[in-house]
């Protein structure tokens, strides 16, 4: 029987709510807890080299499962660490518990060691922030804490001091905790009036779908069908929208490629669903209508015609009935300029690229998409493996692709992939990352090594901060401080114990990759790629071209877009015809 106290009980609470496992690295006033977890069967203590890795691990179990996720810091700096991973899953609207344990309560405000004051730190990356200060608070503060992030879809912290971890509990545990499914938020029916109204009233209407999406791939295409729209995403929303949907013009925003911009801004009426797409520089900023089940969201990026207050697949699923049938010209016209698009820029990404020297990422992202599996899990790295997953990833229902595409963090992909494996034993993980992004975290190569996790780590290698010098280029400096040098990581994961291969010919690209995915354990594949390579949106101002024109001598305009080419080119054959008037 485990010891009666607060730690135990809280982990008791965890357990309740279906938690398996608490990422952190262990000590002193986080002991009690890590003990309790050792005492009690069903959850695990994952070691991690960094708190911030445990957070982003967190970060990513959570955002695949939608169940609960917790990581851990000891006082002081062991949890001021989360900080960066806390952000990303706040932002990301993980569910995350972050136990942030915390000096004696006796010692409180006295400038004790290691002291630091949590509940002010976490204040914004989260939606709930308690110390618990008297053992009578718990348990009931455990279940406040679960019920905010499950609730709100968020961060929740809980500040323990270390000395009452150890007290017995002064209220009964209970016997389960009562967690609610998340209900869909329907639309008034006035507003679902009043927009089959505008809808019917626009001559053009383009959709542009954001993660929000989620579950309304069907009910967004029957829309489409019946108003002949051009249906763009943004990077987050790309998973679930992109995969079967013959009314795709590609993605809009810094990594965007093909005619959704241009479908957005020639449209009478932009249908904006599920998204908090933050670049209005890309939005036409007029004639827009918003559906999100988040009221705070409406109008906060562009000014709108209409703003609705619904989850898509209701909203959607309310008003494509009252939608009439439109003609397909504007589809018509944002396919064909889709298809050209994509067409002019994918010869200088597919020729001769197989042989060529250094290897173009680019290549060895197609061919990396080509060979994963159809479940695969990827995790991407912010910066150049952004663009790549962006243009190269396809998706199919199946697969899933997440990074810190809100936060925008450095260093997120092998911690990602650390949670997403542990969470889902069975399926491909594939952690696409950066170099830059690899070497701020390297330890947690560690924490694969010695756990035996069979994630697979491609590291895009091209001694060089690939964004950041993109960056300077569009703003006329000549980029300084971005290269990093050399770095064999091959040589550092196979002195780790972890199946390694590092490449440099283009030949060697599908042969590494195969054994690396077919590996059962751990493998990570060193890819050296030319720093050379980068891409800008395919909507680029005049200030931006000025400034590549003063500082770059050789910089690609648009991406590769991998098979999307082709995709486009069958969609334009096979506009579902029977669905429109003529």
């Amino acid at each position: 029987m485990s010891d009666p106290t607060l730690a135990q009980q809280l982990i008791d609470v965890l357990r309740q709510a279906g938690v398996e496992r608490v990422y952190g690295v262990v000590g002193d006033s986080l002991n009690p807890v890590v003990d309790a977890i050792r005492r009690t069967d069903g959850i695990d203590w994952v070691h991690v080299r960094n708190e911030e890795a445990g957070a982003f691990a967190a970060s990513a179990e959570a955002q695949l499962t939608g169940r609960l996720a917790v990581c851990a810091g000891s006082c002081g700096p062991g949890n001021t660490h989360l900080v960066q991973g806390l952000y990303d899953a706040h932002r990301s609207g993980a569910p995350v518990l972050a136990i942030a344990s915390q000096i004696p309560a006796s010692e409180l405000g006295t400038g004790f060691f290691q002291e630091t004051h949590p509940e002010r730190l976490f204040g914004e990356c989260s939606h709930y922030c308690e110390l618990v200060s008297r053992p009578v608070q718990l348990p009931r503060l455990a279940r406040v804490a679960i019920g905010h992030a499950l609730g709100r879809g968020g961060v929740s912290v809980l500040v323990l001091p270390g000395d009452l971890m150890h007290v017995a509990p002064q209220n009964p545990t209970g016997a389960s905790v009562q967690v609610a499914a998340t209900g869909r938020v329907a639309p008034a029916e006035d507003q679902v009036r009043e927009l089959a109204e505008r809808l019917n009233e626009a001559t053009s209407v383009t959709l542009f779908c954001g993660a929000g999406t989620r579950g309304a791939h069907a009910e967004v295409i029957d829309l489409a069908t019946k108003l002949s729209s051009p249906v763009g995403h943004t990077l987050r929303g790309k998973e679930w929208i992109q995969y079967d949907n013959p009314f795709d013009v590609g993605m809009s925003g810094l990594l965007g490629y093909g005619a959704c911009y241009e479908a957005m801004h020639h449209s009478d009426l932009l249908l904006m669903l599920g998204t908090d797409f933050p670049y209005d520089a890309f939005l036409p900023g007029k004639h827009t209508i918003q559906v999100d089940h988040d009221v705070t969201r409406l109008g906060r990026r562009t000014p709108l015609e209409m703003a609705v207050h619904g989850d898509v697949e209701a909203t959607l699923r309310a008003v494509t009935p009252l939608v009439e049938q439109k003609d397909d010209g504007f589809l018509r016209r944002m396919l064909q300029r889709h298809a050209e698009l994509l067409g002019d820029v994918v010869e200088a990404y597919t020729r001769d690229i197989d042989h060529s020297m250094p290897i173009h990422p680019e290549f060895a992202a197609r061919v990396l998409d080509e060979l994963a599996a159809e479940d695969a899990i990827f995790t991407v790295d912010t910066g150049m493996c952004n663009v790549w997953a962006a243009r190269y990833l396809t998706p199919n229902g199946w697969r899933r692709m997440i990074g810190s595409f809100v936060h925008g963090s450095m260093a997120n992909a092998l911690p990602h992939a650390i949670g997403a494996q542990l969470a889902y034993p069975g399926r491909q993980v594939i952690s696409m990352s950066g170099d830059g992004g690899l070497g701020m975290l390297m330890g947690e190569l560690i924490t694969v090594a010695t756990q035996q996790i069979p994630v697979k780590i491609v590291v895009f290698n091209n001694s060089s901060l690939g964004m950041v010098k993109l960056e300077m280029l569009v703003d006329g400096l000549p980029d300084f401080a971005t290269d990093t040098g050399p770095v064999d990581y091959a040589a550092v994961a196979r002195a780790l114990g972890i199946h390694s291969v590092r490449i440099e010919d283009p030949v060697e690209v599908l042969g590494g990759f195969r054994d690396a995915l077919n590996h059962p354990g751990p493998a990570l594949v060193d890819l050296v790629t030319d720093p050379n390579a980068l891409a800008i949106p395919p909507h680029v101002t005049p200030g931006e071209v000025k400034g590549f024109g003063l500082a770059a001598t050789k910089v690609v305009l648009q991406g590769g877009v991998g098979k999307m080419v082709d995709l486009a080119a069958a969609n334009l054959r096979n506009i579902p015809r029977p669905s429109f008037t003529r």
